[in-house]
């Protein structure tokens, strides 16, 4: 604890690097077959894994002998897979030629994930894992809601003063206490497998600001607060937006740069290093810009000062919006 201000963000240790995962979309395009009467059906769907289900659609007719000239068929059917391939990639290339305007200072890193809400785009530029600060305390409280649901019960008086200063005020002791009470690290990753986290790894032992995250699985976790498709219910899901709408006024930084007026959900997480005397800054949430809703998660680390990496997230959060505002 360096300072007041960095005992808001999180006590904390060295700890090793994590394989992150980045998710990468697929395209299939698929010729079904043509029937008896000489009808072809193509199909051309772009999917994010196995498990979706190409749906057949005709699109021409052969002569009555049942001879058919495909290739035009097909040929529409790659341009169209194409065109949703494109799509995707260029998403990513977007970001990554908003970032390029980005400085990011000697020694320093920068991880941003954005989707857009209403179109269901997203893109991420960076990679590596990340130590969480104090944005593990969405994390946190997303775990303790999760176990509640399990086990048939509301918070308890005491649960929602400790959620209530560790998300509004990033209280550390109330981050501790309610860390303890969900298991820590083990009661953490097993929530955050259900949550589809796949490369968030919980610190050791009472070092919660060590988790180590990427940005994708960030964003994954704020489409389970923000998000219908979540395994929280609509109740819990209320409660964290609510806290996370009510950041304490010195902590009015980060993704909300973004925003229309104070049209955000966030946390902050902020950690001098005891070794290097470099700091993590990080910042995830839900901001509204130009009347569309995005979720938005800037993690970055090796920043000189707290100001610098402050300003380093908000640059970054900034061209991540305009990767989607401006395309």
């Amino acid at each position: 604890m360096e300072s007041s201000r960095a005992r808001r963000g999180s006590r904390a240790r060295p700890s090793g690097h994590r394989r992150p995962l980045l998710h990468r979309a697929l395209v299939s395009v698929a010729v079904l077959g043509a029937s008896a009467a000489g009808t072809v059906y193509v199909t051309a769907q772009a999917h994010s894994g196995p498990g979706a289900v190409p749906s057949a659609t005709p699109t021409s007719s052969g002569s009555a002998g049942g001879e058919v000239s495909v290739e035009p068929v097909i040929r529409s059917a790659s341009q169209s897979a194409s065109q949703a391939a494109a799509s995707v990639v260029d998403r990513d290339a977007l970001l990554a030629k908003a970032m390029a305007s980005v400085t990011v200072p000697d020694g320093a890193r920068v991880s941003v994930a954005v989707l857009d809400v209403d179109s269901g785009l997203s893109a991420v530029f960076g990679t590596g894992a990340f130590d969480t600060a104090s944005i593990v305390k969405v994390d946190i409280l997303a775990t303790l809601l999760l176990q509640a649901q399990d086990a048939g019960r509301h918070l308890t008086a005491r649960e929602k003063a400790y959620a209530t200063a560790m998300i509004e005020n990033s209280d550390n002791d109330s981050a501790t206490a309610l860390w303890n009470s969900v298991g820590g690290a083990a009661g953490l990753e097993a929530a955050n497998e259900r949550f589809g986290l796949t490369g968030t790894e919980g610190g050791d032992g009472v070092l919660w600001g060590l988790t180590r995250t990427t940005a994708a699985d960030q964003l994954t976790l704020l489409r389970q607060v923000f998000g219908a498709d979540s395994e929280l219910s609509e109740a819990s899901r209320t409660y964290l937006q609510g806290l996370m709408g009510q950041i304490a006024a010195d902590q009015h930084w980060g993704v909300s740069a973004v925003a229309d007026g104070s049209a955000w959900a966030l946390k902050n997480g902020w950690l001098p290093r005891t070794a290097t005397g470099l700091w993590d800054v990080n910042s995830i949430g839900r901001v509204t810009s130009g009347g569309h809703d995005y979720l938005v998660a800037v993690l970055s680390d090796g920043n000189a000062t707290q100001a610098k990496g402050i300003a380093l997230v908000e640059a970054a959060a900034k061209a991540a919006m305009s990767a989607f505002t401006d395309a």
